[in-house]
């Protein structure tokens, strides 16, 4: 457990100082997976900033334009990623999701109440976010739940094989898939894919779609 609360991501990573995020005091000391959970915490920090930048300089215009056929609009990617996290953390840490606990379909007054994991382009094409600024809370609330869980997490969970050691059908098709060894899929497998790779993956949508708003991104 960590030795006391560190400030989260959505409190540290502001314009003032660049939008950089506060990091731990680095590995716990005794324990062999240390060094890469504090790599893991520290991207995944690194990584909400970002997130939390490219959320801060949009608005609900910029989230709900509709571009042409084919072509999903940014409230695609902005809901499908929290709540993928959302759903991540869930799983590994055997909580319940925040989506639903706390009602958040209502207060964001979301059109396409789907992850959009298994829906069709032409589906998502009509996704649309109500109350953009309550998203962006619900947001917030994901990346804090997030940290906090890895700042609590026993660095020797990391190997821990998850689903009793069955690759689960529904995940075939997901870069995870690629990653996993003997079709065990480990905690630290999880929160790479899931959470990391997943982030990075779809800023790098984001930031794509920025620009047809006229946006710009947010890393050289």
């Amino acid at each position: 457990m960590a030795d006391a609360p560190h400030p989260s991501t959505v409190q540290t990573a502001v314009p003032e100082n660049g939008w950089r995020p506060a990091h731990s005091p680095g590995p716990r000391p005794g324990s062999q997976g240390s060094v890469a959970l504090d790599s893991l915490q520290r991207r995944v920090r690194g990584m909400h900033a970002l997130w939390i930048e490219a959320l801060v300089t949009m608005d609900a215009e910029h989230v709900n334009h509709f571009e042409r056929e084919g072509v999903l609009p940014i409230a695609f990617t902005v809901n499908h990623m929290p709540r993928m996290e959302d759903f991540a953390v869930a799983i590994i840490g055997e909580q319940g999701m925040l989506w639903t606990t706390g009602g958040w379909a209502e207060r964001t007054g979301i059109v396409v109440d789907d992850i959009g994991k298994e829906t069709t382009v032409a589906e998502m094409e009509l996704q649309r976010i109500g109350d953009y600024p309550a998203f962006v809370e619900y947001t917030y609330t994901v990346f804090e739940r997030t940290e906090t869980f890895l700042d609590e997490l026993d660095p020797d969970r990391l190997t821990e094989v998850m689903f009793g050691g069955m690759f689960p059908d529904s995940a075939r098709q997901a870069y995870i898939h690629r990653v996993v060894r003997d079709e065990q899929i480990t905690v630290l497998d999880a929160a790479e894919c899931w959470i990391y790779q997943h982030g990075i993956r779809h800023l790098g949508e984001l930031e794509h779609a920025r620009a047809l708003v006229g946006l710009g991104g947010m890393t050289s």
